[in-house]
Formats: structure tokens, C-alpha cells, sequence
């Protein structure tokens, strides 16, 4: 689905080809022993299946499981109704004296509104946001009991800039407007596409469940910069490398990017697939999320060109169904002359 590089990355190509400058001849080394190298990592065979988790506790690998954002954002969602249901004459005078109420547009006879935001090509602006909006409500939304907050996550131990992290620093949630200008800058400077997004999505959620931990304020922007760096990896088939993430974030080093790379990998026990189905899953609920809340993807009228391009699509799909449906009826009529002549001896006798 991606590259195949190494996903710990050292340095820029550039820096690979000075390290390995001067290369000395080969020299044959005795055989260690798994004690000798001091590997505690558990062969593949050894370690336990994703799949015996029950398929409600684990969303990104069952197509059926429902989405973890999806449930945390839905209390809101119906709070939200509740206070626009109680305020809701209010609400109508306020915005007759101000500007109006919004207009929503409808489809007509003669305008047909679509958004350009499709399942193989979502909206970039607009899934970021998205995105955003999920991760808000997985750290507003947590569970109330403390859980273990893992090292490598803490901003207090491994901060991303020089300035000082405040020492209540995990009792202040996060603004979504925060973690949205937090992951557009990352995904305009790495210039990743949109599907990154939701696969940045699936991982979190992937990572909540195999570690058992929570995103909030002291981690969630580490989670997210582990789970972007890994699905741009996986997802795109030119990746960024983990020294350009040192330019765009300029305090961070490259051992850390590759500490942290590492440990989300082991948590995730090296599970980075992300079947079609869970990707159309989490696409799904994305926008019934945004629906939800009021975040609605931009509208625009049918232009010439799409309707040509649509009906272009329409035929072949119409050309392609009647093909298979010739074939269908090919194979009935097979079977109704195997039908005939299994049963002809019994006539002529």
C-alpha cells in the first residue's frame, strides 16, 4: 500500500550516502545467541493474535466495530440538541436581527449542489479538520480514571520546542482550533494527502486500544505526530523522512523521531494494515460526525465537465453490468440444456 523503506530512518538520503563512504571488506562473525544480542522482542510466532480482542474494543481492525470518536462525539452531539431545542426562538430573533438565518442550499430542476469530497479523493481542508474534531473529542471525552501516560508521549519529557511546558500543563484541555492548526501545519509542510488523514485516525484509535492508554492534554500532540509520521510511511509511496519532520518542528532531533517511531510500532505490535474496509468505515463516520456538528462539506453546482465525466463513468459501470448479466443468463441457460439432456433418457424410454 506504500513504500517499502525502513520505516526508522536515520537521516536524508544525503547523509546515508556519507555514512556508508567508506566501506571496509566484509568479515565473517561467529553466530550469537538471542541471550548475546540482548533482544527482548517476542518472535512473531510467540506473540498474541489482535484478533482475539473483542471486536467492540478493537474498531480499527473489525469493519463492523463502531468508531471510538464516533460514540465520545455523540454526547456532545446531543447536549448540543438539547440547549438548541431549549434556546431555539431565541436563537431565530437573534439572527433575524443580526443577519438572517444561514441558507442551506438545496438541489433544484435546474442546479444539482455536490461536494468534491469522494471516498478515493476526500476534501483535504475539510477531512483535516475532521480529523481535528475527533482527536478533540477523544481528550475531552476520556475516561475519568488516571491511566498510565507512556514516556515516550509526555510533552513534559520529551518536549516538541524550547519553551517551557506549564506545570498544570495536563489539566488544560486543548482547543480544537489548537490541535487543527497543530496537524495542518504538519500535513501542509509535509504536503501529505487527505486518506493520510484518516489513516493517521485509524492508528490513533489503534494505539488507544493495543496500549490502553488515553490521549489527553500531556500527550495527544506526540500520539499525534507518531501516528502521522507512520501513516505517511505506509499510506504515500514518496515518505517523508524523519529529519525533514526536524525542519518543520526545528527543536525536535532525529533520535527522538526515531525513539518514538519505534515504541509506536511496538505498541501497535506492528500491525499497520489498514484493510479497504475499515478505511471506508472511518471515512464514513467522518462525515457523520461532521454532519453532527455542523461542519459541513463545501457545496458547489454541477458544472458541464463533471456531469460529462459522471455520465462517462455511469455507462462504462452500465456497459459492465450487462456483461456480467449476459454471463448470468449464459450459465442458466447451460444448465436448463444440462437439464434436458439428463433427463432425455427417461423420455425415450
Amino acid at each position: 500500500m506504500g513504500n517499502t523503506t525502513s520505516c526508522c530512518v536515520s537521516s536524508s538520503p544525503k547523509h546515508r550516502r556519507n555514512n556508508h563512504s567508506r566501506l571496509e571488506p566484509y568479515r565473517p562473525e561467529a553466530e550469537l545467541s538471542r541471550e548475546d544480542t540482548a533482544c527482548n522482542l517476542q518472535h512473531i510466532s510467540d506473540r498474541d493474535y489482535i484478533d482475539d480482542l473483542p471486536m467492540e474494543y478493537n474498531p480499527s481492525d473489525h469493519p463492523r466495530a463502531s468508531t471510538i470518536f464516533l460514540s465520545k462525539s455523540q454526547t456532545d452531539v446531543r447536549e448540543k440538541r438539547k440547549s438548541l431545542y431549549i434556546n431555539h426562538f431565541t436563537h431565530i430573533s437573534e439572527n433575524k436581527q443580526n443577519s438572517g438565518p444561514m441558507r442551506r442550499k438545496y438541489s433544484s430542476c435546474s442546479t444539482i449542489f455536490l461536494d468534491d469530497s469522494t471516498i478515493s479523493q476526500p476534501n483535504l481542508k475539510y477531512t483535516i479538520k475532521c480529523v481535528s474534531l475527533a482527536i478533540f473529542y477523544h481528550i475531552k471525552n476520556r475516561e475519568l480514571e488516571s491511566r498510565m501516560v507512556q514516556d515516550i508521549f509526555d510533552e513534559k519529557l520529551h518536549p516538541l520546542s524550547k519553551t517551557e511546558v506549564p506545570q498544570d500543563y495536563e489539566k488544560h484541555n486543548p482547543e480544537q482550533k489548537q490541535i487543527y492548526r497543530f496537524v495542518r501545519t504538519l500535513f501542509s509542510a509535509a504536503q501529505l494527502t487527505a486518506e493520510c488523514a484518516i489513516v493517521t485516525l485509524v492508528y490513533l484509535e489503534r494505539l488507544l486500544t493495543y496500549a490502553e492508554i488515553d490521549i489527553c492534554p500531556a500527550n495527544w500532540k506526540r500520539i499525534v505526530l507518531g501516528a502521522i509520521l507512520l501513516a505517511s510511511k505506509v499510506w504515500d509511496d514518496q515518505a517523508v523522512w524523519n529529519v525533514d519532520y526536524c525542519q518543520i518542528l526545528k527543536d525536535i532531533t532525529v533520535e527522538d523521531m526515531n525513539e518514538l517511531e519505534r515504541q509506536f510500532l511496538e505498541l501497535l505490535q506492528f500491525n499497520i494494515n489498514v484493510p479497504s474496509s475499515v478505511y471506508a468505515k472511518y471515512y464514513f463516520d467522518l462525515r457523520s460526525m461532521a454532519e453532527a456538528n455542523n461542519l459541513s462539506f463545501p457545496l458547489e453546482p454541477l458544472s458541464r465537465d463533471k456531469a460529462q465525466k459522471l455520465e462517462a463513468i455511469a455507462r462504462l459501470c452500465d456497459d459492465m453490468y450487462k456483461d456480467i448479466r449476459k454471463n448470468a443468463k449464459k450459465r442458466s441457460v447451460s444448465a436448463d440444456n444440462l437439464t434436458v439432456v439428463r433427463w432425455a433418457p427417461a423420455i425415450l424410454s
